[in-house]
């Protein structure tokens, strides 16, 4: 089995457009004003908008995109006016993490785990 993609809501589908292009992601198809999807810079998975009037209250949906080299990639982004809620940092569970919101209050963690991403010390046999 492979995860082919991610849909996130928003409700103004052209203003998440441009944000997620900024973090880096290339749009693929463009169906504005209410689907869009793009591709990651690397690996297969892709990631899609669709538009809704109305956001679900709680706790929403949390992205998480992998970077090498991170802390660089935050300042790039930080120097093309993406504002963070948390720059990045050392987590307890051994990966490296900045957190920001999309323009819908999607949670986004930008982070680098390495190996321990999918083979923490405490992984399961």
């Amino acid at each position: 089995m492979n995860l082919n993609q991610v849909t996130i809501p928003a409700l103004d589908v052209e203003k998440a457009t441009e944000f997620y292009k900024t973090l880096g992601l290339r749009l693929i198809v463009d169906a504005l004003p209410r689907y869009v999807r793009f591709e990651c810079p690397d690996g297969d998975a892709t990631f899609s908008i669709h538009k809704v009037d109305k956001l679900q209250k709680g706790y929403g949906t949390t992205i998480y995109f992998e970077e090498n080299n991170l802390d660089a990639w935050v300042t790039q982004l930080q120097n093309k006016g993406i504002t963070f809620n948390e720059l990045p940092k050392d987590q307890s569970y051994l990966w490296r993490e900045a957190r920001l919101q999309d323009p819908d209050g999607n949670q986004i963690i930008l982070y680098y785990a390495g190996k321990n991403r999918k083979n923490p010390p405490w992984r399961i046999n």
